[in-house]
């Protein structure tokens, strides 16, 4: 199944915070991954701010045509919230 991502919110510098339809949100630092050809207009912040749902295709597009897959970002989001679980664990032992 594709995650559908119903909502993203620009957070400052490269962040962006989602919500997917099975309820899945936080927030993803897209920094990193800023590179290549359509990406790297991005690198403007004002630029990168300008993120948006897509009615049809549920991910993160931008004016420019830059896209990413909603599973990599679904992976990403998957990835930032185990660390975040990880470290607040640490920090309670």
């Amino acid at each position: 199944m594709i995650p559908k991502l119903i909502d993203a919110e620009y957070r400052g510098d490269y962040r962006a915070w989602l919500r997917f339809a099975d309820g899945k949100e936080g927030e993803i630092d897209l920094r990193d991954e800023l590179w290549g050809q359509v990406f790297e207009p991005l690198k403007d912040k004002r630029a990168f701010a300008r993120l948006t749902v897509h009615p049809e295709l549920h991910t993160l597009v931008w004016p420019n045509g830059a896209d990413f897959a909603p599973e990599f970002l679904y992976r990403k989001l998957s990835a930032a919230t185990d660390a975040r679980k990880t470290v607040s664990h640490r920090a309670a032992k």
